[in-house]
């Protein structure tokens, strides 16, 4: 049985569809979302026409799918893990769709990186934490070390590349066999 708001949404919303659907195509590039963007427009139409029925119903649908698209757009942008970093673990939360599976998986992944950072030579490690995760310039890590720019260059490509090799599984460990360009006597030419 129609209500009297069933009858004006279909009089004065569903009309609009062909523009609606013409609209979201030409601002939505995920052609197969569109349907349910659609729904979604009218669900907020519908819900907001309970509380009180815009005066102008074609603008207040445009508006609202574009509020929709807005909506969508910002929900997709990712979030940088350096604006993260300094957040306190008690200021994090755990998004809902985040299994236990893939949050394990998640564990294990960050174990096995902790694992092969503190496998690395010493120099190799200090110049990997200071550039890659300190994120200090190159002039900078020389100086604290007190080694050459070249050196840290090096150290870091060997560093990337034993990290790398450790993570990735790689069919030789470079730190245990000489003959592997990154093996002992590489390390002998890079060391200062």
């Amino acid at each position: 049985m129609l209500t009297d708001l069933d009858r004006w949404f279909a009089a004065e919303v569903l009309v609009h569809e062909p523009a609606l659907m013409h609209f979201l195509l030409k601002r939505w590039n995920e052609r197969e979302d569109v349907p349910d963007l659609r729904q979604e427009v009218y669900m907020r139409v519908y819900e907001a026409a309970l509380r009180e029925r815009p005066l102008s119903p074609r603008a207040f649908l445009f508006t609202t799918a574009r509020n929709l698209l807005a909506d969508r757009i910002r929900r997709q942008k990712v979030v940088s893990i350096e604006a993260m970093g300094d957040l306190e673990p008690s200021c994090v939360y755990l998004i809902e769709e985040v299994s236990p599976e893939r949050w394990t998986g998640g564990r294990q992944l960050l174990r096995r990186l902790a694992d092969a950072l503190d496998a690395l030579p010493d120099r190799c490690r200090d110049v990997v934490w200071l550039r890659r995760v300190e994120e200090l310039p190159q002039k900078d890590v020389a100086h604290r070390l007190g080694i050459r720019e070249k050196t840290v260059e090096k150290h870091l490509a060997k560093g990337m590349r034993l990290l790398a090799d450790r993570l990735y599984g790689s069919a030789s460990d470079a730190a245990t066999h000489p003959a592997h360009p990154g093996g002992a006597q590489h390390e002998q030419q890079i060391g200062d």
